[in-house]
């Protein structure tokens, strides 16, 4: 059996039918996951290659939590920025590493014209993160790593109520571990410990755990800030893409 199959999508922005392909849940299951939940697969499909949805006609990208619709004023925001400039491309294949990374900084951009919501974008550049990962390329990693903790505290200001709060606060801590902020990891991490209304006991093992990670980085000396030690800043999301 072939990891790949085609399914048809109705583009919400032009309205074009166009086939995209997805993995086949039998190839879905992952040798190995980060502790930022970031999979490993084997050679036959990434599943995270196929996430991005692209309309070959006007180059509208999303993924299946983006927005179901749009607004008219949305679909004038995204023709204005990216569709005017877009050539007519197919992407509904099968897809390489480089591939995969250019249908997720599209849906970055598309997402960002037509104003997604944070989560939306957060997932995206946590993905993109990800995708640098597996090139072994740690410098882009820690940099869409910082964007998407970024937006992933927007989300908790905005949205957290709604959501499932300790995993997104996992992962708000995780992603400052893993980005050298560790007092502010410990802080996410501990408040998912001792906040006796979170129930998800997976999420308070996993805080632990990185918790107790967290004491032996320190121990071993590691700065709690690269950032604020190399005075580096970055620039907004908008121009990352």
């Amino acid at each position: 059996m072939e990891p790949l199959y085609q399914t048809k999508m109705n583009c919400i922005c032009c309205e074009t039918i166009f086939t995209t392909s997805r993995v086949r849940p039998s190839f879905k299951k992952a040798v190995a996951i980060d502790s930022d939940f970031c999979g490993y697969y084997r050679a036959e499909a990434n599943p995270e290659f196929y996430v991005v949805r692209v309309c070959p006609t006007c180059g509208f990208a999303t993924t299946e939590n983006g927005a179901q619709r749009l607004t008219e004023r949305q679909r004038k925001n995204y023709l204005e920025q990216i569709g005017s400039r877009w050539t007519p491309y197919d992407y509904g294949g099968e897809r390489d590493a480089a591939q995969a990374m250019k249908v997720y900084k599209l849906a970055l951009l598309s997402a960002q014209a037509i104003e997604e919501k944070p989560r939306v974008i957060a997932g995206i550049l946590h993905h993109i993160a990800w995708l640098y990962r597996y090139e072994g390329n740690q410098r882009e990693e820690l940099r869409f790593m910082r964007f998407a903790l970024q937006a992933y505290i927007k989300v908790y200001e905005e949205e957290g109520s709604q959501l499932n709060n300790a995993k997104l606060m996992y992962i708000i801590g995780e992603l400052n571990r893993r980005t050298g902020e560790l007092s502010e990891a410990v802080k996410w991490f501990s408040r998912i410990v001792s906040d006796k209304r979170i129930m998800d006991e997976a999420m308070i093992r996993r805080s632990r755990e990185q918790w107790q990670l967290i004491r032996e980085q320190m121990e071993q000396g590691q700065p709690v800030s690269p950032a604020a030690a190399t005075g580096e800043t970055e620039s907004p999301v908008q121009t990352t893409a």
